[in-house]
């Protein structure tokens, strides 16, 4: 846990120090999108940022900016996989996790992710900018942050780990009144209220790829007493 906890600080000072690019990324999107001819439709997708990045960028600051989206948005991957080592979850952890996978699918669409109080990074955006291209790619990281701080918050508060003589350590679940989370979070993206996960046709050719770093996992087997 401590170690999650440790690389969850690490990547919050990374994402401080991408918030006070706001104003770069946002015009470095723009310079890509004209470049690609794409300045219709919003920004919807990791990879579509990462498309404009690889084949549309001309600009080593804009070219700096995005890539540093794209690497914190890997970071919080590899914290998914430690979430999943540190305990085997319950209802609850087990929804948290699975909505920051989905979020952070190279193909999710986050169009309609809006990142509410205390989070500002929307109304830094003008009115047109925060409805129809950049709203939802300025709200994806903070919103998967919280949603990483909320698992850690409940699995510190709700599971009690007791260290038994030797290296045998056990973990119980403290009987806890909870409410698990209203259906399957895997075709959930929170703040817009969609039912759906919705997967974005990818407009550039050159970007098809699968990501093999969110295919499903085997089932968690508990393992047997010592």
């Amino acid at each position: 846990m401590d170690e999650v906890v440790e690389s969850l600080r690490k990547i919050e000072e990374n994402y401080k120090l991408f918030q006070q690019q706001q104003f770069t990324f946002i015009r470095a999107l723009e310079h890509t999108r004209e470049e690609a001819h794409d300045l219709i439709k919003p920004v919807s997708s990791i990879v579509q940022v990462q498309c404009y990045k690889d084949h549309h960028c001309y600009n080593s600051r804009d070219r700096h900016v995005l890539n540093m989206f794209i690497s914190i948005c890997n970071d919080l991957r590899n914290l998914c996989q430690k979430l999943e080592k540190v305990h085997p979850g319950d209802s609850v952890t087990n929804g948290l996790l699975e909505k920051c996978k989905v979020l952070l699918n190279d193909s999710n669409d986050f169009t309609d992710l809006r990142a509410t109080y205390p989070h500002g990074v929307v109304n830094y955006l003008s009115l047109e900018e925060a409805k129809n291209r950049y709203g939802g790619v300025v709200s994806l990281i903070p919103i998967v942050i919280d949603t990483m701080k909320e698992w850690i918050t409940y699995t510190k508060r709700n599971v009690l780990y007791v260290v038994s003589r030797g290296d045998a350590t056990t973990k119980k679940e403290t009987p806890i009144s909870q409410t698990p989370p209203t259906g399957d979070f895997a075709v959930q993206t929170s703040i817009s209220n969609k039912n759906t996960v919705k997967l974005q046709e990818r407009e550039c050719s050159k970007c098809k790829y699968e990501d093999p770093r969110l295919k499903k996992q085997a089932p968690w087997k508990t393992p047997g007493k010592h």
